[in-house]
Order: structure tokens, then sequence, then C-alpha cells
């Protein structure tokens, strides 16, 4: 995947699959929170951690990319190995641990020339030695560092994999935190929460009460899951793979039904982008039918290939 990458970054090659993988056409548009996106596909976040393939990822007909996880200072995340396929299940299991650059290195790459028609998010997280009673500074800064740079932020409180960030989802210490984001947010750049599909009914009662109330943009549902149900593989299999977040075809259910949850309950007041088990047209139509406005892949990438978007785009179009 690493040798794929670097391969499909040169301009030579992403002119090649621009021409091979765009699929345009203009009922696709949406104009969502002041940005227009071409079409309902998007990237997710932790496919491009530091934008350093975002023409290549563009050429693939996405409509936005989502960078990041983006921590304030570099850092090298878990000890590796800490990703692991689940070929049958057609599943990933990573503890990446938000390995990235650092928000100053990802700023220098954005002020160079980004791809054009696309728009770029950056996702925005907390270093792992940040306590988190001190994790608001840490966003606060990755938010300052590139708010001129990217078209919307992502606030993920949603990892698994960094000890402790999943309790930034509870009522009071999430709602200090998108409040003071939201203080600085000087021009009314959309800001997106990511959340588990772990949580609760009450935990999602209380989210989109918080996302009201701040005047959130919208949410991002969701992100991998703590869960090993509906596995092909087995048990011993995946415990050898150690923990993780799960994503991939086996998230697919849990994450439409949060979608639905959400959009039941939104009334209107909130952006719903989904996420979580996308690999075809069949589970993209499934996220869209449950309320989500956009769509985001990652997992569905590696198995269905590089036509995916095209593929997804013909199946809406029809």
């Amino acid at each position: 995947m690493r040798l794929f990458m670097r391969g499909i970054k040169t301009p030579v090659v992403s002119g090649i699959l621009n021409n091979a993988f765009k699929y345009d056409h203009f009922s696709f548009q949406k104009n969502i929170a002041g940005l227009t996106f071409k079409n309902p596909i998007g990237l997710a976040a932790g496919f491009d951690k530091d934008g350093k393939y975002l023409h290549a990822m563009a050429a693939l007909g996405f409509s936005h990319l989502e960078i990041g996880t983006v921590t304030p200072r570099p850092q090298p995340g878990n000890p590796q190995p800490r990703l692991f396929r689940l070929v049958q299940s057609r599943g990933l299991i990573n503890r990446m641990g938000f390995n990235n650059d650092g928000a100053e290195a990802l700023a220098k790459r954005l002020k160079e020339k980004r791809p054009e028609g696309v728009i770029i998010g950056a996702n925005i997280g907390k270093n792992k030695d940040t306590p988190n009673e001190k994790a608001v500074d840490d966003y606060l800064t990755s938010f300052n560092i590139l708010y001129d740079l990217v078209d919307y932020f992502t606030v993920n409180v949603s990892s698994p994999n960094t000890p402790g960030l999943r309790s930034l989802q509870d009522k009071e210490p999430l709602t200090q935190l998108l409040s003071t984001l939201q203080q600085h947010n000087k021009s009314n750049k959309p800001v997106f929460l990511k959340i588990a599909p772990d949580l609760t009914s009450t935990q999602l009662d209380e989210i989109i009460e918080i996302v009201i109330q701040t005047r959130l943009t919208g949410i991002i549902a969701t992100n991998t899951t703590v869960s090993r149900d509906h596995l092909k593989e087995s048990r011993e299999t995946v415990d050898e793979m150690g923990p993780g977040g799960l994503s991939g075809a086996p998230l697919l259910d849990a994450a439409v039904s949060v979608v639905k949850y959400l959009s039941d309950r939104r009334h209107g007041k909130f952006i719903i982008i989904g996420v979580g088990g996308i690999e075809d047209y069949d589970s993209a139509k499934k996220h869209l039918y449950a309320g989500a406005d956009l769509i985001q892949i990652y997992t569905g990438l590696i198995y269905s290939g590089p036509t995916l978007v095209k593929n997804i785009l013909r199946g809406l179009l029809r």
C-alpha cells in the first residue's frame, strides 16, 4: 500500500487517474454549509494523515478529502504492527495512534499547490501525552494553525487508539471543547464532530443537544468500533491481532443505525456525514437513505479499489 501511494502521487499518474476515474454530473452537486461539493463522496480521515496524496486522491473522484488526524506536535503513533486486514470480513483493525507529522508540517504542505475543485478538511486531535484536562489547548492550537488553509474542521474525540480520548465525548468536556473552538471560529468555518459507533442512545441524545447548542455544522458518524461482532475470522485469529478500532464491512449496520438515529432527531439543525462499511453502491445507498447528506470512504477503497467512487456515482445516477 505504501509503494502504491508513493506511485500515484506523481503528477503524471495523477493525470491518468483523473481521466480514468472521475465521473461528474451536475445532479451530484450539493451546497452544504457554504461549501459546494461536486458529489456526496469524500475520503475519510486516516487514509492521508499528512496531506501528502491530495492530488492523487482528488483524481479518484472524491468531492472532499479529510486529512488527519493531525495533532499539534508530531508523534510516531503506536508500535508496529498496528494495522491488520480481516480479508474474509472485508475489514481492518488499526491502532495507529494518531501518527502524523504535526500541524505545522501540514500547514507548510497545504501552502503549496492544492488540487482544484476539491474541498479539504482537517481532522484534529490531541497528542497522546496531553492530559484530557488540557485537551482543549491541543485542539485549539491545530485549529488556529490550519484555520486559513482548510475548508472545514472535524473534531476527533472518538478514536479508540489514544488512551482516554473517548471520555471527551462526555457532556461536560465535549461542551467545553466545542464551545471554545466556536468562540475562535472567526469566519464561521464549518466544524463537524466525529463520534464513535459504540455510544448509547442517551449519549447520542446528549451529543445532539451539544451540537445544536454550540451551533456545530454537523456530525460525522462514525469512527471505528471496539466491537468484534459479525466477523468471519475465528476468535483466536482476531484476538491475536490485539486491540484497535474495527472498520470496513462489519461496521456498516452499526454506522447506518447511528446515522438513522441522528437523522430522526436532528430536525434540520445539523448535517450528517455517514462513514463505515461503504464498499459499493448498495452500502452507500444505505447511508444516504438513512439520512446522511454526505458519505466518506476509507476501508472500502482498499478492498474495492480505485473505481469505487465512480461505481457509486454511476449507481446514484441510475
